[in-house]
């Protein structure tokens, strides 16, 4: 007979969240003694750990949401692995369903070269859910034929449809850049180049650029760009091209945490230090950010919290169809750890 995990206790949520045992309690009740980054903290904490929420009664104005469907994109030809990104996302979206005593069903969605869907989930086809969240970075289009498909309110996780009239749940990337750069520049780094970012790149990497190439303007600073993908196959190349005849930076900003790990490999490889040699800071803060050799310092994105807002924005949606569109940004938080030191040359 299986058993599930021990719900993890007040006191494990605050020693993570670095808060007292009272203002968890007061968090996850929802008291108005908490501030709303407080409160963002110690919920994205509870929800990562499998905090077991007291179920609410369904109210009358919930009964249009039953069922929510999540939708994941995955890419036609890759592999079919665990994304460290999205599952904390599902993570965040599963234990808001069980605490407002909702169903989930999940599933994938191929796209091919061009964002386009290959193949539409039974969910979908069938028309099994009341409402839709989409976690990837869709395209318009793609967004659209759901919503031809099948009449149901659609929020967006980490995706972007400008055009359209859906409630986007996003991260404050070209903000988590700036800190990101601006941190290595504090710590003497002048020469600082950007991996993982290519023309096909999806929105939020393109914001990511875009915060690597405002701060490094408003210092003065040239840019050092390798258009690679987002992958640690990505991030080998970059530093193989930015160091490999010749040290052109001290320091690599990195698109995300994948992508800097594949840097920390091929550095290993070419004989050089981190951070003694070369500085890197990654983007995420997925879970292996904390175990590499250095650990890497990143930037934290709050990937259970969007999930839990989707959730809670679906159900609003469905309370108010009329509202107007809602993006709800997240901000992000530097995470220092063991991979950046000023530059030795």
């Amino acid at each position: 007979m299986s058993t599930s995990a021990p719900s993890p206790t007040l006191k494990e949520i605050a020693e993570i969240a670095g808060v007292s045992v009272g203002t968890v309690s007061a968090a996850l009740n929802d008291r108005p003694t908490v501030s709303p980054e407080t409160r963002a903290r110690v919920m994205d904490v509870a929800i990562s750990l499998g905090y077991a929420f007291k179920l609410k009664p369904r109210q009358q104005n919930d009964m249009q949401i039953g069922v929510i469907g999540l939708l994941i994109k995955h890419d036609l030809g890759l592999a079919w692995n665990i994304n460290p990104f999205y599952s904390r996302i599902q993570l965040g979206v599963t234990n808001t369903c069980q605490r407002h005593n909702i169903s989930l069903m999940v599933a994938n969605i191929e796209v091919d070269a061009s964002n386009h869907p290959v193949q539409w989930p039974a969910m979908i086809d069938q028309q099994k859910i009341d409402g839709l969240i989409m976690a990837g970075a869709f395209i318009d289009d793609t967004v659209q034929m759901v919503r031809r498909k099948s009449d149901l309110p659609i929020v967006l996780v980490d995706s972007y449809a400008p055009n359209l009239q859906c409630d986007s749940i996003v991260t404050d990337n070209l903000g988590g850049a700036r800190k990101a750069v601006t941190y290595l520049i504090e710590n003497g780094h002048t020469r600082i180049g950007l991996a993982g970012w290519n023309p096909l790149s999806p929105p939020s990497i393109h914001q990511r650029k875009r915060g690597y190439l405002e701060t490094l303007s408003e210092y003065g600073l040239s840019p050092f760009i390798v258009e690679t993908e987002l992958s640690r196959l990505g991030g080998q190349e970059a530093a193989w091209k930015l160091l490999g005849h010749e040290r052109q930076v001290t320091a690599l900003f990195c698109c995300n945490d994948e992508t800097a790990i594949g840097a920390l490999n091929a550095i290993r490889e070419l004989g050089l230090k981190v951070p003694q040699d070369i500085s890197i800071i990654g983007f995420d803060n997925i879970d292996l950010a904390g175990e590499t050799t250095p650990a890497l310092t990143t930037i934290h994105v709050h990937k259970s919290w969007m999930g839990s807002l989707g959730v809670q924005a679906l159900i609003e949606r469905a309370r108010n169809p009329l509202q107007p569109k809602i993006t709800t940004v997240l901000s992000t938080d530097l995470v220092i750890r063991d991979s950046v030191a000023h530059p030795s040359f």
